[in-house]
């Protein structure tokens, strides 16, 4: 959908996927948009906003 090979980059680079699969990538290292460590920043930042979101949800609804 995105055109711009930069903003294309960028959006594989916060994305969970993309995180996620690098984490478990070993070889070619430099071709992927973000590397593994970040990767996993990226994805555990992911998950807490899911955990926080789903933890405000919970509580104004069921309170």
């Amino acid at each position: 959908m995105v055109n711009d090979p930069e903003w294309q980059r960028h959006l594989q680079q916060i994305s969970p996927m993309t995180a996620g699969l690098a984490i478990q990538a070993t070889v070619h290292l430099p071709e992927l948009p973000i590397g593994p460590w970040a990767g996993l920043g990226v994805l555990a930042l992911w998950a807490a906003v899911a955990l926080v979101v789903g933890s405000l949800l919970l509580h104004r609804r069921d309170a």
